[in-house]
């Protein structure tokens, strides 16, 4: 592939994710940023990026800010994670340097706002080993089909192709309600029979516990409830999560009155 074809073909999975608008980012060599913002991609001034990047600019893009988008966007994958997640889900690994990771394009299942993709790329970013300063809602990746100077002028090149939205990652609920259990803050837990365990147990398990016995207590669906769980407590548990989770609802609905699942 020329390098316009790997441009081209980022730019054709973006579409295909429903991405309509984008920021395009040129930093020169003295560090300045000049930017294209809230471009159709079909009008994106391509050929100026390219003359800078010639002489060492770096280029950047991302889904225009302001706008709901259903692509979520991690850095530093490590390539044969990258691979296994394109083919599992759709979406899009872009090579930045042979000896980095991805920079990773996923497809998920409902539109998102900045706050969204934050808490959802948070999320994914434990589950992958992404790196976790890369996660803000916005962040900036490489245009695929320019040099990377930062690695010596090696070419950004696309690793795989967008799959069927049919596959599209679903984000659990519990990762993206802002009013509930949330990566690095503690829900509110009310005080009608659904505090955490006998002692004020604030420990991760202790909250998870008084989360789940709420959400009971609300009439939600245990299934989902357990679901929910799975993912939240994916990254301290382990292998262990289902084991756990499936436990935890089930003491849980026993203490609410609610029959066993």
């Amino acid at each position: 592939m020329k390098a316009s074809d790997h441009t081209e073909a980022m730019l054709a999975a973006w579409k295909a994710a429903g991405v309509g608008l984008a920021d395009l980012a040129v930093k020169l060599p003295d560090g300045e940023m000049l930017w294209q913002r809230g471009r159709a991609l079909d009008e994106l001034p391509l050929a100026w990026p390219r003359a800078a990047n010639s002489h060492g600019a770096e280029v950047y893009v991302r889904p225009a800010r302001g706008f709901d988008w259903s692509l979520l966007f991690l850095d530093d994958v490590a390539v044969t994670v990258a691979e296994g997640i394109v083919r599992a889900h759709g979406g899009l690994a872009v090579r930045t340097s042979p000896a980095g990771g991805c920079h990773l394009w996923l497809p998920c299942t409902q539109p998102l706002d900045e706050v969204g993709r934050c808490r959802a790329q948070r999320w994914l970013a434990k589950r992958f080993r992404a790196d976790p300063g890369s996660i803000s809602g916005e962040h900036l990746g490489r245009l695929a089909g320019f040099r990377n100077w930062k690695r010596a002028g090696c070419w950004v090149n696309v690793l795989g192709g967008l799959v069927g939205p049919q596959v599209a990652l679903e984000i659990p609920p519990v990762v993206l309600d802002r009013a509930e259990l949330n990566p690095g803050r503690s829900p509110q837990i009310s005080s009608a029979g659904t505090e955490p365990r006998p002692g004020g147990d604030s420990s991760p398990s202790g909250i998870e516990w008084g989360w789940v016995c709420r959400m009971l207590e609300a009439g939600r669906d245990p299934e989902q409830v357990c679901r929910d769980l799975v993912a939240v407590a994916w990254s301290r548990r382990g292998l262990d999560v289902e084991r756990y989770a499936r436990r935890t609802v089930e003491r849980a609905m026993a203490k609410v009155g609610r029959p066993v699942l």
